[in-house]
């Protein structure tokens, strides 16, 4: 993606970079894309992949999400692709609470 692109509608394919927390920057691509009740996407970085899928469940009060990943590694990043799934479910938490806080402040 494009500086460009950045205002595009999300789209199954579309693929961007992704700056960390930590400073890495994974290449990011949307795999699978329901709207409203899947976004899927995965990250590759050197020998590192993840992969993220969204479920959204619709409430009378809004909607639940569920948050399922994988990390997994290759040869010498095994064992870094471990310790970062051990601390991806922080991470992830911490971006779903930041999303709900800012769409709670458009309604």
């Amino acid at each position: 993606m494009t500086l460009a692109d950045r205002d595009a509608e999300p789209h199954l394919g579309m693929a961007w970079r992704e700056t960390t927390m930590v400073g890495v920057r994974p290449r990011m691509e949307i795999t699978r894309f329901e709207r409203p009740e899947v976004w899927a996407e995965v990250g590759t970085w050197l020998g590192i992949a993840a992969t993220l899928v969204l479920t959204f469940e619709e409430r009378a009060a809004g909607c639940r999400v569920v948050a399922e990943g994988e990390i997994s590694g290759r040869h010498a990043y095994a064992a870094p692709a471990a310790l970062a799934g051990r601390l991806a479910g922080l991470a992830i938490g911490a971006d779903l609470r930041k999303a709900a806080r800012i769409l709670d402040r458009r309604s």
